[in-house]
């Protein structure tokens, strides 16, 4: 493709970056990291902000070497060939997003109990969940090109939005609140970051448009470390912000809709309420882009027939089936499992994920001439994070584990049956006819 074809520039690209980020993460896990992190929970936020940007080194070589919509699911084919691996790998994909979209749904519903009087009922808790991923699907049912239209402005909002909490509060922060005494372990402020690590998984989306995005060898690679660079700043100083303002028994109380109520010091009720509608309106875009990007994730793997055809067929330029079967799916994870949980899910999933494109950059080394140090810092920092996790929540929450592992399985168990019983059938009959 010619560089006159691509209509992404560096702002641009970087723009995806952070917009994928700064979703509805923020939002939903603030509250878990303070719960764990206590005082220090800026230096969780650093920390899974350093495995991010050592993994946003891999992806930036991978990324200018293979320029493809697959983004990840074309790196680990490539390193790997076509094999269990890869195939396993490219459908725990598709499932982490769904888990993403699992946890945005919660945080919506977390944020909307905030404008009811009194406790809600757990059906009422089901009926919001339900109500943020059954709006979005329709939407995306719909029209298509709104959610690719809104979600820029949105993002605009998201991010102003974080910058006023931080430049209003700055004047209200109590530094004792921070000091070392205030701090949890060493090893609670690592399994902290590892927890929270869901919210930075965004800026992989940067892979998936490498094909449009001008002068890629230059521009790819800044937007990736432009991009996290950026969000970790924001999130550091956001914790600072909510840790330094709030007394922590208030954010424990208020955990699932923590950053609201980081907003009250400095902008009293008002800020409260203002920080709520916006974490209503970012959880429910990022819902409606997961749900957006992850249909069309299935109909790319579709087509090369890792995915049954059912996700590869298109009306109106929109895979509905796999719009559909993404957002029931959806429904009953962030239906059957709470907050905690599913964040611990969709951060061992994307660790596990990055720790295996790390693997591939370090194995393609030479082809995309890497630094093989950097690469190898970044396979044991998301390996070593990867464990971490593991090992921690096995201790205190052995069924997160049980459903991460689940999952595992599931996506291998999928691709023995699927791609040596149906796949291999298909190419056999496609390889005769020709």
């Amino acid at each position: 493709m010619s560089d006159n074809d691509r209509r992404v520039g560096l702002l641009g690209a970087i723009s995806i970056g952070i917009g994928g980020m700064v979703g509805g993460g923020i939002f939903a896990v603030l509250g878990e990291a303070v719960s764990l992190a206590h005082g220090a929970t800026a230096i969780a936020f650093l920390f899974a902000g350093m495995v991010a940007i050592l993994t946003s080194y891999s992806y930036a070589k991978l990324s200018v070497k293979c320029q493809n919509r697959g983004g990840t699911v074309v790196f680990v084919d490539t390193a790997f060939g076509h094999n269990l691996l890869s195939g396993s790998i490219n459908f725990m994909l598709w499932l982490s997003y769904l888990v993403t979209i699992s946890l945005y749904a919660v945080a919506f519903a977390a944020y909307a109990k905030t404008f009811f009087h009194g406790d809600v009922a757990p059906w009422e808790q089901h009926v919001l969940i339900s109500i943020a991923i059954a709006l979005p699907l329709l939407i995306n049912l719909l029209s298509a090109s709104f959610v690719s239209r809104s979600e820029t402005i949105i993002v605009v909002i998201k991010v102003i939005l974080l910058v006023l909490i931080i430049i209003s509060g700055v004047f209200f922060v109590d530094v004792e609140r921070l000091s070392p005494g205030q701090w949890g372990s060493s090893l609670s402020i690592i399994v902290a970051g590892m927890i929270i690590f869901v919210a930075y998984e965004g800026f992989e989306l940067i892979a998936n448009a490498a094909e449009d995005i001008k002068d890629p060898v230059k521009n790819l690679p800044r937007a990736f470390y432009a991009s996290v660079i950026i969000v970790i700043i924001l999130y550091v100083f956001i914790a600072l912000i909510t840790v330094g303002t709030v007394p922590e028994s208030q954010l424990l109380i208020a955990r699932d809709y923590a950053l609201a109520v980081a907003a009250k010091p400095a902008l009293g009720q008002f800020g409260f309420t203002v920080v709520s509608v916006a974490a209503l309106l970012a959880t429910f875009s990022a819902i409606n882009a997961t749900i957006y990007g992850n249909a069309r994730l299935g109909y790319i793997i579709a087509k090369e027939g890792e995915l049954p055809a059912i996700l590869n067929q298109q009306r109106r330029n929109i895979p509905e089936a796999g719009v559909v079967i993404t957002a029931v799916l959806s429904l009953v994870v962030a239906n059957t499992i709470d907050l905690t949980e599913i964040a611990i899910i969709g951060s061992a999933s994307f660790l596990l994920i990055f720790f295996l494109v790390n693997i591939s950059a370090y194995k393609l080394g030479k082809e995309i001439n890497a630094n093989r140090k950097i690469v190898l810092a970044a396979c044991l920092a998301s390996g070593g994070a990867l464990t971490t996790l593991l090992v921690h929540t096995y201790t205190g929450n052995a069924r997160a584990i049980a459903v991460f592992l689940s999952l595992i399985a599931v996506s291998i168990i999928f691709e023995l049956l699927y791609g040596r019983l149906i796949r291999g059938h298909f190419f056999q009959r496609q390889y005769k006819k020709t």
